[in-house]
């Protein structure tokens, strides 16, 4: 989702990520050196499985600490609640016109179910390396790729202009209307309305080994349909001219200036870090949440109607 925010949020994202880097580098060291071996998806399920045994305690309490504040927590999943249920119950016309453009439009499911990562829960060491572990999810979206799309590649991440996108998938992508079926997830309380948008789990592990403080951006909370980056930044991560955080651009996007690395996702995704790191800062406090929360669901609609997705 791609519409500016305004300054005074660009400044809050940009100066809370700084905030948060420099307190968490430490701890952002010994984590980032998390490897993987043989099966992503099968080492993440090992560590998920012995995580209540076997959870490194101070990773545990990094920046979201160990939950939500009580009242926060009760606010936030109340209008999680009011949103998704009024949302499902005023848009099933819509779902409805949707599923038969996508039965029209190429073969396949309607609903494709993906499991991916939620909340971080802190990390387990199996035979000397160091892994992430995360509540596990599935996530329901309108298809908008080819059934077969991963067959050959495995999981990867969607670039722009992806060949694998149909006619109608790149429609419901552009206006974001294919995370509908979220509300769902919302409602039976896998995520969040507003909230950080949850990876793959077979490709965070490189995430957070190639970006300190990634995984970070989960602590503590649910992922959610829309958030802080989806509406201040483009759907590639890409830095509004004329913002606090532009300042910023040399050091965020290919530092190193290596020419093979030049619009490298690793850019994109250190960028939507910063405004999910400053989102989960807002909680902190039911005032500061209130503000960032309310704010981020009036401009989802607005940013879906600019249709700037992929």
């Amino acid at each position: 989702m791609g519409s500016p925010g305004s300054a005074s949020t660009d400044r809050q994202a940009a100066a809370t990520a700084a905030t948060a880097t420099g307190r968490n580098s430490s701890l952002a060291g010994r984590t980032i050196r998390t490897g993987t071996s043989g099966d992503d998806a099968a080492t993440w399920n090992l560590g998920c499985a012995r995580s209540r045994t076997r959870l490194d305690k101070v990773h545990h309490s990094a920046i979201a600490g160990d939950g939500l504040p009580p009242l926060v927590r009760a606010v936030k999943r109340t209008l999680d609640v009011a949103i998704a249920a009024l949302g499902l119950l005023l848009l099933w016309p819509l779902y409805a016109v949707i599923a038969v453009a996508v039965v029209i439009d190429s073969r396949g499911p309607i609903i494709y179910r993906q499991r991916r990562a939620g909340t971080l829960l802190g990390a387990v060491t199996e035979d000397g390396v160091r892994h992430l572990v995360f509540t596990e999810l599935v996530m329901h979206k309108f298809r908008t790729m080819r059934a077969d799309a991963e067959a050959m590649t495995g999981a990867v991440l969607a670039a722009e202009n992806d060949p694998r996108v149909t006619r109608v998938g790149r429609l419901l992508r552009a206006t974001r209307l294919d995370e509908l079926p979220q509300l769902w997830d919302v409602l039976r309380g896998a995520m969040s309305v507003v909230g950080p948008r949850p990876e793959r789990p077979e490709l965070i592990q490189d995430l957070a080994a190639a970006i300190p403080l990634f995984e970070e951006r989960m602590h503590g909370v649910k992922p959610g349909i829309t958030g802080l980056a989806q509406v201040s930044l483009g759907y590639l991560g890409t830095i509004p001219q004329g913002t606090a955080l532009a300042q910023l651009a040399p050091g965020l996007q290919n530092p190193f200036g290596l020419a093979e690395a030049t619009g490298a996702i690793a850019d994109d995704m250190r960028v939507k870090m910063l405004f999910d790191l400053a989102y989960v800062a807002s909680l902190e406090r039911i005032g500061t949440y209130l503000r960032m929360e309310l704010s981020i669901i009036v401009k989802t609609p607005l940013v879906m109607m600019r249709g700037v997705g992929r």
